[in-house]
């Protein structure tokens, strides 16, 4: 069983022992502990909260929305929602803060608790640390009998959430209706079985299959969008004459695609692609983090704009982008930010804005896809005794590789004209994950072997 506690949430396995998996106990601590960070830190006696379709969601609601309202906070209560839904809820409501009960890509077994801001964004590495500090030291009160918080149940949020998406600038409902586009979906029946096929009927979409979107929780495959995970909805394109497949996660913040052709258009390309046409309407500047494809720099240089690169996590990613005035951005992962909107990884903003361009663009998904610098990401990790300095050891690789140009705000990304390395260390275990991208995949995995090799050489002197 595995509980896993960070600054920005807490996650686990349901069932086992309390303190190592997420019971019932460790859900009460946690989300005492950051109701009571929130009600300090606002103000604002209020939180919004909402869950994917998993099936512990209904348990963990009913733990979460107790223990809030035993510290006098009235609680919003979502329902079946998805994590950008509640994001922008949280500010719509005036809020204190929001909890999505999701544990996003990982399987079945799995929730965890995500914890927002009063502006509906994660919270802070340094807000994260005061709740932990008072998880651990159970700093918290609770309300006497005549001050208990109140619950609502309070629908139509993903109802709201498309009317703002529908009303953008750039989203072009007239087009999408007059292409008449046939889409298969892959809601991994999840929240994105509510929220997609509304989104795409309110988009004019002419045809809509629908595949795995009951929300019960059953999930039918690995629920991460990887090629490998989406191969009967890629078949289903490929045979069924669509013009595109659409895949997201179960708490719908991630998005992938899959070409006409019934090849997969690439999670990484999914932030590119809509990049391209904010940035085509927009001129601006991106953000993506480190470990995202070369590409979105190449076209935002293409475009006129600056490209930086963030530090892993999304939370990093919308700190630079507001730093660097960004128009868009986002995470390879298939994670598009468009602060148009919210500043949070939106897949339902992404599908809207990905069919305006593809509206727009007049062809098929697979030739639009072709547009693109191909680049190939290649990920490995090297695991490491607990007694080894990972920090020592990517100091060194930042020494041997001092001439090159390099990015150390996580980790060490080591670039290398059209190719690059990234190097970042686990926070939960002893490993180095080894990220490299290259024109080729052969020239990926090569300079990951070679990146391998000089780990294991600093470790051999070390020792």
């Amino acid at each position: 069983m595995t509980l896993i506690k960070s600054i920005s949430g807490i996650r686990g396995t349901i069932g086992g022992k309390s303190g190592e998996a997420l019971t019932p106990l460790d859900v009460v601590k946690f989300a005492a502990a950051f109701g009571s960070w929130a009600k300090q830190a606002s103000g604002i006696n209020k939180i919004v909260i909402g869950r994917d379709a998993r099936l512990s969601g209904e348990m963990v609601n009913g733990l979460v929305s107790s223990t809030l309202q035993g510290l006098g906070i009235d609680v919003i209560d979502l329902g079946l929602s998805t994590t950008p839904t509640v994001e922008v809820a949280v500010p719509l409501e005036e809020a204190a803060g929001g909890i999505i009960l999701t544990a996003s890509h990982n399987p079945i077994q799995w929730n965890a608790l995500k914890l927002l801001n009063s502006k509906g964004e994660f919270i802070s590495a340094a807000d994260g640390a005061e709740v932990l500090e008072i998880a651990t030291n159970e700093s918290f009160e609770f309300a006497e009998v005549k001050e208990l918080g109140s619950y609502k149940k309070k629908e139509g949020y993903i109802d709201r959430h498309i009317e703002m998406i529908l009303n953008l600038p750039l989203v072009d409902v007239d087009a999408i209706k007059a292409h008449k586009f046939k889409i298969a979906i892959d809601c991994v029946n999840s929240t994105g079985g509510i929220a997609v096929p509304k989104l795409l009927k309110a988009l004019g979409v002419s045809e809509v299959q629908e595949m795995f979107c009951e929300p019960n929780g059953h999930f039918p495959h690995n629920p991460e969008p990887l090629p490998e995970n989406i191969v009967q909805i890629s078949k289903e394109v490929e045979h069924g004459g669509y013009d595109l497949g659409i895949i997201v996660d179960p708490d719908v913040d991630r998005l992938a695609l899959v070409s006409d052709d019934g090849t997969p258009f690439g999670e990484e390309y999914t932030l590119v692609a809509v990049a391209d046409y904010v940035l085509s309407q927009t001129p601006g500047n991106t953000v993506s983090n480190l470990s995202s494809t070369r590409a979105l720099r190449d076209i935002t240089e293409k475009r006129g704009g600056v490209y930086t690169a963030s530090a892993v996590g999304e939370v990093n990613v919308v700190e630079a982008m507001k730093g660097n005035q960004a128009v868009i951005g986002g995470e390879g992962n298939g994670g598009i930010i468009y602060p148009e909107l919210h500043y949070g990884r939106d897949a339902l903003v992404g599908i809207a804005l990905f069919l305006s361009h593809l509206a727009k663009f007049g062809k098929s998904a697979a030739m639009l896809r072709s547009t693109y610098p191909n680049y190939v990401i290649s990920k490995n990790k090297i695991e490491l005794t607990p007694n080894i300095d990972v920090d020592l050891v990517l100091s060194k690789i930042k020494a041997k590789y001092e001439n090159q140009p390099l990015i150390d705000i996580d980790g060490v990304k080591v670039e290398f004209d059209s190719s690059w390395v990234h190097l970042r260390k686990s926070n939960t275990e002893p490993i180095i994950r080894i990220y490299s991208e290259s024109e080729s995949e052969a020239t990926a995995e090569h300079l990951a072997n070679k990146f391998i090799s000089d780990i294991k050489e600093i470790i051999s002197e070390e020792i």
